[in-house]
């Protein structure tokens, strides 16, 4: 009996010694600091497999590695709710009411009081790192000054790769159309190409960030940015993934068609009306082929990412490297009878973030705490040792990281365009209309409601709920800073209408 107890007793010590080690060889030794890979993906909301909101997602990367090495913020927002708004806020560490960035067509660079900011990735490379990036990042502007005409942040890293890759041949493309409505914005378009994945661009950026964690950086730390462009519009991948989703068994997502009935203006009139690519996909029953497409779209992406995880894995870099992935902004696929980004509801608020710190976050774990991209800019150089940067509006969840089931519920700010604001405690949405609507309001409870279908602004029961949110709206409301002069990206303002259609 004493024999069997001794060796349990001293299996239990080696096991604890292995952990030990384990953790300790997964934080930087004294005096070095950890890497940082840092993943941006283009228009992705929640429908990945370990993030549960499409249970027909297939996305067996994204799966592996939120269960062996990721934790999931369930509650993460972005600061606004299209591409170069929550870019630049997130870079920059400023709120849009801040800079007057609120729209694709403005370039960080030519406004006033975002021009000048040391910006994320600048701030690590004046700090010791070796910054380097490819992909979208920063969102992209014209400019005759820039390398190709195009401004896509390159100034901001110490080496800048421009994303480049073929898809081939358009094997079969859809393309919904219905009678005098347009849809706005990117194509709504999609279809199969002819590959092979291998040439693809997404596949392209990631096999790339994978060759550069077989380099050496000069003894210095690595900043490296990699930008994923899609599920964006148009929806053109490789047969392959669209052969991963039978038609026949698509559940599309589910609508409510008197859901914008109760968002009205001080006048009774309703706000908002069907956007042009509902109607098209509504117009032309094909719901189930906008998702099916969306759905492939998804898993093309998590191929990629595919690559770039098992490089990590097989790396020197592996147990000391901080991952975050995160989409810029969520998006709508037919909920709110919307597709696409801009509104200002829990769809387009809410973003996919995963996040890895080596010796620190819990894998295979979902935490409820509340937390916005713009948080990113001061959680990482906190991880990482840098000093405070006195400008960032987020706040550091360093501490939520290690202990995810501390509470962590602070009222958080997604703005869209001119002083339309929406702030979320994780519980309740409240959502003002100051510059769209004359001060409209929206009030949903996701303990009862988690689709918002039924809004509670008017309902006196919640009253104090209200006024208690109401206090998180911001002070300060910059005017928009001045449009691109030379913005080539032509579609921007038509991305912006998309929003009031």
């Amino acid at each position: 009996m004493t024999k069997n107890r001794n060796q349990y007793l001293l299996f239990i010590v080696a096991a604890m010694a292995v952990l030990f080690v384990r953790h300790a060889s997964a934080q930087p030794t004294k005096g070095q600091r950890y890497n940082v890979l840092f993943v941006a993906i283009d228009d992705l909301n929640d429908w990945v497999g370990c993030l549960g909101g499409n249970a027909q997602a297939i996305t067996p990367n994204f799966d592996r590695f939120a269960r062996e090495h990721a934790m999931i913020m369930n509650k993460a927002y972005c600061p606004s709710t299209v591409c170069g708004p929550t870019r630049s806020a997130l870079l920059t560490g400023k709120h849009a009411t801040y800079t007057g960035v609120y729209g694709n067509g403005q370039n960080l660079k030519h406004a006033a009081k975002a021009k000048d900011l040391e910006t994320l990735p600048e701030y690590f490379g004046n700090r010791g790192y070796y910054t380097l990036s490819r992909g979208k990042i920063f969102h992209k502007h014209g400019d005759p000054n820039a390398p190709g005409g195009v401004d896509e942040g390159q100034w901001a890293f110490h080496e800048f790769v421009k994303a480049k890759g073929a898809n081939g041949p358009i094997l079969w493309e859809e393309k919904p159309t219905l009678e005098s409505v347009k849809s706005g914005g990117s194509p709504f378009t999609w279809g199969a190409v002819k590959g092979p994945t291998e040439k693809t661009k997404d596949y392209a950026t990631c096999d790339w960030a994978a060759d550069q964690l077989n380099r050496d950086f000069d003894g210095k730390p690595f900043f490296m940015a990699v930008g994923i462009s899609k599920p964006h519009l148009s929806w053109h991948v490789p047969q392959e993934f669209f052969d991963l989703y039978s038609l026949d068994e698509i559940e599309p997502a589910p609508f409510k068609r008197d859901d914008l009935n109760d968002i009205v203006r001080k006048d009774g009139k309703p706000i908002f009306k069907p956007t042009g690519r509902f109607l098209l996909a509504d117009g032309n029953d094909m719901h189930k082929q906008a998702n099916r497409a969306y759905l492939a779209c998804v898993s093309y992406v998590d191929h990629c990412l595919g690559v770039l995880f098992d490089a990590l894995e097989k790396s020197e870099y592996a147990e000391n490297t901080i991952v975050m992935i995160w989409g810029d902004h969520g998006w709508h696929l037919s909920e709110k009878l919307h597709y696409g980004k801009t509104g200002l509801w829990e769809e387009s608020a809410r973003v996919p973030l995963l996040i890895n710190v080596p010796g620190v976050t819990p894998p295979n774990t979902k935490c409820n705490g509340v937390v916005n991209l713009i948080d990113l800019y001061p959680t990482l150089i906190d991880l990482c040792g840098l000093p405070p940067n006195a400008e960032n509006d987020g706040r550091s969840f360093a501490k939520l990281l290690a202990k995810p089931s501390m509470e962590w519920n602070q009222p958080t700010l997604t703005t869209y365009q001119y002083k339309n604001h929406s702030i979320t405690d994780g519980r309740y949405r409240y959502t003002w209309y100051g510059g769209r609507a004359d001060g409209a309001e929206e009030l949903y409870d996701h303990d009862i409601d988690p689709l918002e279908h039924t809004n509670l602004a008017s309902n006196p029961k919640y009253k104090e709920v209200i006024v208690r949110l109401r206090k998180q709206l911001p002070t300060q409301h910059e005017p928009d800073s001045p449009k691109n002069p030379h913005n080539a990206l032509k579609n921007s303002k038509n991305q912006e209408r998309m929003g009031r259609q």
